[in-house]
């Protein structure tokens, strides 16, 4: 007959089982996930940086268009490319990240404003750019730890 000691045992040694097979799952999902991203990754940021630099064109006025809409197309453009870009490459630090992504918003603005193509430089478009990408980190943070 067992003792209450080796039982209490026996259910430690299942649950640490249990907890291994649930990390490798884990870390299964988040290869899976990061491999659709790395190639969704590519396709969005040539999209995203032709959007970014070509010659700017007179809009016309919408029903929905208002002052400022530019910086919310920035800021939700940018929270897409940072989901798109932590989701494929889940493990880089953030520091790298938010580096990458903020060079990237800086040379974009400067080039419309070296380009001369009806597009200037806004540093109001570069903080939209960096809460943006910001959003999008912590969207996939939130998502993965709530699902993963």
């Amino acid at each position: 007959m067992e003792t209450d000691g080796s039982l209490s045992l026996r259910l430690r040694k299942v649950r640490i089982i249990q907890n291994c097979f649930q990390q490798k799952n884990i870390k299964h999902s988040l290869d899976k996930i990061s491999n659709i991203f790395i190639k969704i990754l590519p396709i969005y940021w040539a999209f995203l940086t032709y959007m970014l630099l070509r010659p700017g064109v007179e809009n016309h006025e919408y029903f929905f268009m208002f002052d400022g809409i530019d910086k919310v197309l920035h800021l939700s453009i940018f929270a897409a490319l940072g989901f798109c870009f932590i989701a494929a490459f889940p493990r880089i630090r953030f520091s790298y990240f938010f580096q990458i992504i903020l060079i990237y918003a800086f040379l974009t603005e400067i080039f419309q404003e070296e380009m001369k193509l009806g597009r200037s430089m806004e540093t109001l478009d570069i903080v939209a750019d960096t809460i943006g990408c910001l959003i999008g980190y912590y969207i996939y943070k939130v998502l993965a730890k709530r699902y993963l």
